[in-house]
């Protein structure tokens, strides 16, 4: 399971991501939950009252309802129906706090840093219910997190996995067919269903939590903020040459099993060249995350490149071979980091 995500890598930015990619989601509370945290913290806070967590906790759930009803599996939810009947103005905003303090945190609080059975090593709260209070007491490790250099993204991070789970519950369509598209001109992902299409995420903010953060050819640290002057790019880790090609091993070469982040700079470097044999096995490991976090995306790379691990490898060295067969040399960064993944 996600264990892999923090081989060599127990950082704080991989337990976060741990935790909003690979954690149970039998409801989208948790997503809300990681908003309103972000939303909320401040150095001169040592915990968030419930209370407090309510307000951006029901917003953002009812921002969500409004785009897709179903926010949970259950099929019935006191206070799903409290954030619905809100906003259609049948409840005052304080039945709705009331409401999400009773009724909206009965699980997310334990369950949210629960990853594969088991709390994260380095816990970024503590539950405090005693003397007849409700809230969360703040640790070291979520004021580390946010001073981290990757913080500035974990919440485009948070909305993208939020999007891609509601969009995996409300479609009514066999896994076998589903498949996430890439939009090359607007950097985003969407799925043709039923002869619409339905726009999902921002291709940078729902890659690069599988990446870590970061670039990933050289592991230098990159930015999916549309406000930064260093955005990373969307890159074809093997060329479209592939694509031209005439061979039954023709694959799906705009898949999101070949797009990776990457620095503008190493990227631009990079060009149409084949990348080193060796970054094989970590586009290998990169898919095995996604398909580890479950669909849509796992799907469409179980889809798009095979059933079992061995067949995936297959796929990825065949494809592999055909590119460098048209490309005789390969490419390497001038600058590669200690590599996490």
């Amino acid at each position: 399971m996600s264990t892999k995500f923090q081989i060599n890598d127990p950082s704080l930015e991989s337990q976060w991501r741990a935790i909003i990619l690979f954690g149970k989601n039998s409801a989208t509370y948790k997503f809300a939950f990681a908003k309103a945290i972000i939303e909320l913290l401040s150095p001169n806070r040592s915990s968030l009252s419930l209370e407090e967590l309510a307000v951006p906790f029901a917003r953002n759930i009812i921002e969500h309802l409004g785009k897709s009803d179903k926010q949970g599996s259950s099929t019935s939810s006191k206070f799903l129906n409290a954030c619905r009947d809100f906003a259609a103005g049948r409840i005052s905003e304080d039945q709705l706090i009331q409401t999400t303090i009773k009724f909206g945190f009965v699980n997310v609080v334990d369950a949210f840093q629960n990853v594969n059975g088991d709390i994260i090593k380095d816990p970024f709260y503590q539950k405090n219910y005693g003397d007849g209070k409700k809230e969360i007491i703040l640790t070291d490790n979520i004021f580390k997190l946010r001073e981290a250099l990757q913080f500035i993204n974990l919440e485009q991070e948070v909305d993208a996995r939020w999007n891609l789970v509601e969009t995996a519950w409300n479609l009514q369509i066999n896994p076998n067919l589903l498949e996430v598209k890439h939009d090359a001109v607007k950097q985003e992902l969407f799925i043709d269903s039923f002869m619409r299409r339905i726009e999902i995420t921002s291709v940078r903010d729902a890659l690069n939590g599988y990446q870590k953060g970061k670039c990933f050819y050289s592991y230098q640290d990159i930015f999916v903020n549309k406000g930064s002057e260093n955005i990373c790019e969307v890159d074809h880790f093997l060329l479209h040459l592939n694509k031209r090609a005439h061979t039954a091993e023709e694959a799906n070469i705009n898949g999101v099993w070949n797009l990776v982040l990457a620095d503008p700079k190493i990227n631009s470097d990079k060009s149409a060249r084949v990348p080193h044999r060796r970054y094989l096995e970590r586009l290998y490991n990169r898919n095995e995350f996604y398909i580890e976090s479950k669909h849509p995306l796992a799907e469409t790379i179980i889809n798009q490149t095979g059933k079992t691990k061995e067949k995936r490898r297959i796929f990825l060295q065949s494809q592999y071979n055909l590119a460098l067969s048209h490309s005789i040399h390969e490419w390497q960064p001038w600058i590669e980091l200690p590599g996490n993944f």
